[in-house]
């Protein structure tokens, strides 16, 4: 595939799946070869979709929250890469909430896109979808269990989270753990990589 640049390039100017996007391919990634920080969300909501930064909406700020990260440094390509499972907006369940990402992408863009991020530290593993992938037969029945089981991973340099979205604000209360175990070590692990020289590419 060439750099990263040309990587990033070819994908934010796939069509892959264009017949199954309500609202057409825009694919929504950021990512340079000095960045240390990958997280992999699930897919962008019409916000994103329209403004085509990542995590541009309310989840976002709740994950820069968790992260303890100004908007910035959140957006600092050269420390920072964002490249989610799906990079287009996949529509809506018949039922509410956002339909999963599109199986067509992952597969197709992240092992040329990873294998060219060397100095990656620690990679965020928002949601279940980036968790079905990456952590496969290590994952816990629920997500629940598996976020809770996050130290089992660090050696890895792989953090599961759940996904920032409001809908996920009951689960969170119900589960005061996550703030007062994990997002200590969450920021703490951030804080370190984010401080931390990039190896030469």
């Amino acid at each position: 595939m060439g750099d990263l640049a040309e990587g990033v390039a070819a994908a934010r100017a796939c069509t892959l799946c264009a017949d199954h996007l309500p609202l057409g391919p825009r694919p929504v990634l950021r990512a340079r070869p000095s960045a240390r920080l990958l997280i992999i969300g699930q897919a962008p909501g019409t916000k994103v979709h329209a403004s085509g930064i990542p995590w541009t909406d309310p989840s976002g700020d709740r994950l820069r929250a968790w992260l303890a990260m100004d908007r910035d440094t959140f957006y600092d390509e050269d420390r920072v890469a964002i490249i989610p499972m799906g990079f287009c907006y996949p529509g809506r369940l018949p039922r509410g909430g956002d339909a999963p990402p599109r199986p067509e992408c992952a597969p197709r863009w992240h092992p040329p896109l990873l294998a060219a991020l060397p100095n990656i530290r620690l990679t965020l593993l928002v949601g279940q979808y980036a968790q079905a992938r990456y952590l496969a037969r290590r994952r816990a029945a629920t997500l629940g269990e598996t976020v809770r089981a996050f130290a089992a991973h660090l050696d890895d340099g792989l953090l599961p989270l759940p996904h920032p979205s409001w809908r996920n604000t009951a689960w969170l209360k119900k589960n005061p753990w996550f703030e007062a175990d994990l997002l200590p070590v969450l920021r703490a692990r951030v804080a370190a990589v984010m401080a931390r020289e990039p190896r030469p590419s």
